[in-house]
């Protein structure tokens, strides 16, 4: 099965690096016009640089900065038809207690794990349904499917709160045409972020998470991408409202 997006026009957050620059990578070999967007300035026109993207730098936990991005797509490509939320992460809150975790520190989760992907879908569905066809897919994490680490409490719930949204908008964006679906990866070593959690386990929490996964590897971006490039295709136009778990059968 070959799948390509010639004539597509995607965006891609969270593309400055990791899973979402993968996703855009792959999205430009397999023909698109893609879009990336990410709140690190200079990391988001890097990648552009490097695969032959479009960058734009900015922060999409407000209405109006998605519906600005959506309006500039379209302006410069004439359309969008596929989007990937692939921004989010933990933003360094990994491991405290539930008493350390402030009423700020809860809200800025959300911000960039569910809010920008409500603002997102919100801002691209005119574009989308007028044109009759759309693909949308978030980035959620395995951690939105179930308990995994202790002291991500923000990060669980804006997964768990992303996977209802996916849902919820598959059902009513379906009769236009738009599906929407979701990815949840395993542990992969993607950003800073991740490498930093990798370390903290030492050498025997290593070992055990491997051994957990039945495929006895961790995961990789490109894994990552070749999940989310099926459900932006033609093939997968008959599946909505689905989670897909790419994590090496740990789950």
């Amino acid at each position: 099965m070959q799948i390509r997006f010639d004539d597509r026009v995607a965006l891609v957050t969270g593309a400055a690096q990791g899973i979402g620059r993968a996703i855009a990578t792959a999205l430009v070999e397999a023909g698109a016009t893609v879009h990336l967007a990410d709140i690190d300035v200079e990391g988001v026109a890097a990648t552009a640089a490097a695969i032959g993207a479009v960058p734009h730098a900015v922060d999409l936990g407000s209405a109006e900065a998605a519906a600005k991005l959506v309006a500039d797509i379209v302006a410069q490509s004439g359309r969008l038809e596929l989007l990937v939320h692939a921004a989010g992460g933990v933003r360094g809150q990994v491991g405290r207690p539930i008493e350390a975790i402030s009423e700020a520190d809860w809200r800025v989760i959300f911000a960039a794990n569910v809010d920008s992907a409500f603002f997102l879908a919100q801002a691209a569905a005119p574009a989308m349904k007028a044109s009759g066809h759309g693909r949308i897919v978030t980035i959620s994490s395995g951690a939105g499917l179930r308990p995994s680490l202790t002291g991500i409490q923000a990060y669980s719930s804006a997964k768990h709160a992303l996977v209802g949204l996916t849902k919820q908008l598959a059902w009513e964006f379906g009769p236009h045409g738009i599906t929407v679906n979701s990815v949840a990866p395993g542990f992969v070593r993607s950003n800073p972020a991740t490498e930093r959690q990798w370390e903290s386990y030492g050498p025997e929490g290593q070992k055990r998470l491997i051994e957990g996964i039945h495929t006895r590897r961790l995961g990789t971006p490109a894994d990552i991408a070749a999940a989310s490039l099926f459900f932006l295709s033609e093939q997968a136009g008959w599946i909505t409202g689905q989670v897909l778990s790419v994590d090496g059968g740990r789950s």
